[in-house]
């Protein structure tokens, strides 16, 4: 069945499928770890019942989307040893030690705090349930800071020596961990899951101020949710295009085809909005452009020359129309966040936030605006990568597995299926939580640890279910 089928593509597809899965839980738990750190210090420092309620609804939601995030990248690791051994044989010197890192810090953090987070709020004082949240929404970072570093090297190699075996030798870990790459896309993806989170909490705000249920809970996420999105997108914007800018410097050929440049444009290159990638010809068909735009963003001057990918050999040429495609797909997105962040400020100023239905509607549909843009940022860059894993030095061909594509085809199938039948589930599930009336779910307070925060039950706790149509 899958004679027919290259084994390398079947396992970048293989890969790509299972990291695709993989991505959008940790881009949601990043942004709502920190999100519930921020609802916690509100509901200390407020004494506003509300606030608890929120983290207390966020916070199941934030349980599921944990677990699948870690079951779903155990899956990622056994590739290395079944898909891409020589990879693994070649870079393990320095992929191993920063994958390392990560469970000895982040993931450490995350499962001695996350259990006092989840089920501690009535066993221990307030203060410490406050600080094993900041923990856990901390290793979340951690755990970012330290994949996106090995993952920022295979981008931009530094700081190594070649052994006469053939692999990756650390020569300087500094370098290796702050190559040159990885502070633009720590910023850059970290950004990313608080925009995603942001959305996600706003669609969800929204979606239960249209049904006008729990009016007050309802407007203080959305509210928060749109804060965060007028703040942070244009920033982001701004990150993007240093991102940008220091892609242009140490991987040329990405930014060609992210912009379509097939040729070099020796008196300025024109932005490409859009168009069809013909291989073939190595042109843009039906191409709507601006012209010497590119050079103005990339080159910051109108008639600044910029090569194309006539000037490297074609073999190593990535991809250009998934490239071409995925930017501007995650271009959009972000420039729809910012379309939206700027539309909550005009209505925060009229004063019609929690009642504009048209904003309500929007942000619904917005919802997994985050997601659609980080899976098409992450295509852009691994993609964009090809036809190398560690790039300039270790081509993808050469990193694969002996291993015969039917083996990797029957793989990849079960994945599919097992895939969509757990994660669909859970996402499933992660809706029907979402959907439920956030109602009041402030324990009884006796002499415990909460009476002890200075919070007093007030009238929202005693109304029965369905009451909050009376705020």
């Amino acid at each position: 069945m899958f004679e027919a089928f290259d084994a390398t593509i079947l396992a970048r597809l293989q890969f790509a499928f299972t990291v695709s899965f993989h991505i959008i839980f940790p881009a949601f738990s990043i942004g709502l770890a920190s999100y519930l750190a921020v609802l916690e210090a509100l509901w200390l420092w407020k004494k506003d019942q509300v606030y608890l309620e929120l983290f207390n609804f966020w916070k199941t939601i934030f349980a599921v989307t944990f677990g699948m995030g870690v079951v779903s990248g155990i899956v990622m690791s056994y590739q290395f040893g079944t898909n891409w051994s020589v990879f693994s044989d070649k870079a393990g010197p320095i992929i191993g030690p920063l994958m390392g890192y990560e469970v000895l810090t982040a993931f450490f953090l995350e499962a001695g705090f996350l259990g006092i987070m989840l089920f501690g709020m009535n066993r221990v004082g307030p203060g410490l349930h406050f600080l094993a949240t900041v923990m856990v929404a901390l290793g979340t970072l951690i755990s970012a800071t330290w994949i996106l570093a090995a993952n920022s090297w295979m981008q931009t190699p530094a700081g190594f020596t070649m052994s006469e075996a053939g692999q990756f030798v650390p020569a300087d870990w500094w370098a290796i961990i702050f190559n040159p790459s990885f502070p633009y896309r720590l910023v850059h993806m970290v950004l990313a899951a608080y925009l995603t989170t942001a959305f996600v909490v706003g669609a969800c705000g929204a979606w239960h101020l249209l049904r006008r249920t729990a009016p007050r809970r309802a407007s203080t996420m959305f509210s928060m949710a749109m804060w965060m999105a007028a703040l942070v997108a244009p920033i982001q914007i701004f990150a993007g295009d240093q991102h940008g800018l220091n892609t242009l410097e140490h991987q040329p050929a990405k930014v060609m085809a992210m912009e379509g440049h097939y040729r070099s444009h020796p008196e300025g290159a024109p932005l490409i909005l859009f168009g069809m990638p013909n291989a073939a010809e190595k042109r843009i068909d039906y191409a709507v452009e601006i012209p010497k735009l590119s050079s103005l963003i990339l080159k910051h001057s109108l008639d600044a020359p910029l090569a194309g990918l006539d000037t490297i050999p074609e073999e190593l040429h990535p991809p250009v129309a998934v490239v071409f495609w995925s930017f501007r797909v995650m271009v959009a997105m972000g420039f729809a966040m910012l379309g939206i962040g700027l539309w909550s400020l005009w209505c925060r100023y009229r004063g019609t936030l929690a009642t504009n239905a048209s904003l309500h509607r929007t942000a619904v549909v917005m919802g997994p605006a985050g997601f659609v843009a980080v899976l098409a940022g992450w295509i852009t860059t691994e993609v964009g990568r090809q036809p190398y894993t560690i790039y300039g030095h270790l081509l993808t061909a050469q990193s694969i597995s002996p291993i015969e594509a039917p083996a990797v085809g029957a793989s990849l199938v079960a994945f599919i299926i097992v895939y969509f039948l757990v994660f669909g589930a859970g996402t499933f599930y992660i809706f029907r939580l979402m959907a439920r009336l956030p109602r009041d779910t402030m324990p009884e307070l006796g002499e415990g640890p909460l009476r002890s925060a200075g919070v007093t039950p007030g009238p929202a706790a005693a109304r029965p279910h369905g009451g909050e149509h009376g705020l």
